[in-house]
């Protein structure tokens, strides 16, 4: 699945309802995605408060994940995340918020490196040599893995393969 400029389109306008709803921080109608995730101090208010779950299925269309690849990451059912979907103005838990803002991040950087939406979950589903020959994928789990795959999305966006 590729996203599209109408998907980001949504979840800068997503970002900024949620930062209005949740937040003291003021937004301008160009705010974006990548300003969210920039913003370090606006990123652990937001974890503190818990991601809404309008803005979070704005995110799950710039991502290449399912919902059972979003279960798996965040260690919970599907049914939860299903149930979740169901209550209005639900907030995910500032462990699960994090997790979704640092795969939130990893898939900005691998849209870009890879220009391309299913190149970038093929990358995703392919054991690398440069990561112990374990799929990314699986190391997105926890922190320190995430910390492996951006560093070899950022050596790929240079050029530098192992």
């Amino acid at each position: 699945m590729n996203y599209s400029n109408d998907h980001i389109i949504a979840v800068n306008e997503a970002a900024a309802v949620y930062l209005k709803g949740y937040s003291s921080y003021a937004v301008g109608n160009d705010f974006s995605i990548k300003e969210f995730i920039n913003n370090k101090l606006l990123l652990i208010k937001s974890i503190r408060t818990g991601l809404s779950y309008a803005f979070f299925n704005e995110i799950k269309n710039i991502t290449p994940f399912s919902d059972e690849d979003w279960a798996d990451i965040l260690n919970i059912s599907t049914k939860s995340l299903q149930r979740y979907k169901q209550e209005a103005n639900f907030l995910f838990k500032p462990i699960h918020s994090e997790k979704i803002i640092e795969i939130t991040e990893v898939s900005l950087l691998g849209n870009e490196v890879f220009e391309d939406t299913a190149q970038f979950k093929l990358w995703l589903q392919t054991p690398n040599y440069a990561l112990g020959n374990m799929q990314p994928l699986e190391l997105l789990k926890d922190s320190y893995g995430k910390e492996m795959v951006m560093a070899e999305l950022h050596r790929i966006d240079h050029g530098i393969f192992a």
